[in-house]
């Protein structure tokens, strides 16, 4: 097995260099090199993590994609707020929710469904999938649902002091799933039954995949960020809802992620395929909404968090699902379809209220 593939260095660099030049604006060849690029960074990515994972062991390899992922898209969505001030109000909120229920229905179903259509049957741990559950549940709750019901602020709202304990609250609920993660029961999170060979990861092969990780990340959120204007513009010329957009980019982040879970659940390793599911989806919350919590307060500015009625019931259904799914320790392929029904009423009912 070649562990550094030369292409995995240069497409990202590449991408760097034609984002740099300021070429893409206006120009229909160079976005569509653009993205091209972009999906070979995403697949760089991949490599690197999987290489990374290799060297580090799970599941510390799955959250170091985890978090890397959930830091740039914390960056931009902090940086689009401080541009946009009071049109961005609800892009933490839009972007948390398109992300986590791209990651329950989408990642998950599909990493059941492929997996279940390769091996019929896949086990994982599920004390491993309950802890992570458990988390993710306070932390939607906390976030997304509350503000829509309390009183202290008209609207979908936090005050300021429940704001600040529903950021805290998001720490210490993933501080302590890290915890478990990695030391008290890291033996839950651990791919049982494993054949792989073992490969040896130089420490100068490590290095060069940690900095192509993030460099790979970055450039795909950024050009997400800059092919954006094209998508709403052909979102909106199709009358198409713009929230529509905030799923694509939201789809277009998690695709590293996305893509190694699948190829894990390809290789009959569904415990690290959810690990890197469920974690993400814990760190896309548990550490965006904190982060932004405090440019909010620092700034004063408003910030809304709770969804509406709608919402609330399909994101319950596909939390309940998830559950229900994983409830035995065993997949199968009809877990994986009702998953993705789930997602494609997400869709659906977007476009058509």
């Amino acid at each position: 097995m070649r562990v550094l593939l030369q292409w995995t260095l240069i497409f990202p660099v590449l991408a760097w260099v034609l984002f740099f030049s300021g070429l893409i604006p206006g120009n229909d060849i160079f976005k569509f090199i653009a993205s091209a690029l972009l999906i070979l960074s995403v697949m760089s990515a991949v490599h690197h993590s999987e290489i990374i994972a290799f060297k580090v062991g799970e599941p510390y390899g799955t959250i170091i994609l985890a978090v890397s992922i959930t830091v740039i898209e914390v960056s931009i969505i902090i940086s689009l707020m401080m541009s946009d001030g009071q049109e961005a109000v609800s892009l933490a909120r839009d972007t948390v929710y398109s992300a986590t229920m791209l990651i329950l229905n989408g990642i998950v179903g599909l990493c059941l469904l492929i997996g279940g259509l390769k091996h019929h049957e896949q086990n994982f741990s599920k004390p491993s999938v309950t802890i992570a559950l458990v988390s993710l549940i306070s932390i939607v709750v906390f976030t997304l649902v509350f503000p829509t019901f309390t009183k202290s602020v008209v609207g979908s709202y936090y005050s300021t002091p429940q704001l600040v304990f529903a950021s805290i609250a998001c720490l210490v609920i993933y501080s302590f799933f890290l915890f478990a993660q990695t030391k008290r029961h890291r033996q839950y999170f651990l791919t049982t039954g494993d054949s792989e060979e073992s490969i040896e990861i130089s420490k100068w092969v490590f290095l060069t995949s940690l900095v192509f990780l993030l460099i790979s990340l970055g450039i795909v959120v950024l050009l997400a960020k800059t092919l954006s204007p094209t998508i709403e513009t052909i979102i909106a010329n199709n009358n198409l809802p713009k929230e529509l957009v905030g799923v694509i980019i939201a789809a277009i982040i998690l695709l590293p992620e996305g893509v190694a879970a699948i190829n894990a659940a390809q290789k009959n390793r569904l415990q690290t395929s959810l690990n890197l599911s469920l974690g993400s989806a814990l760190a896309s919350i548990g550490l965006t909404i904190p982060s932004v919590a405090i440019v909010c307060i620092i700034y004063d500015m408003k910030i809304i968090l709770g969804l509406d009625i709608k919402s609330i019931i399909l994101l319950g259904l596909s939390v309940f699902t998830v559950m229900l799914s994983l409830n035995s320790g065993k997949t199968n392929i009809v877990y994986g379809v009702v998953l993705l029904v789930n997602l494609f009423a997400f869709i659906f009912l977007l476009i058509f209220p």
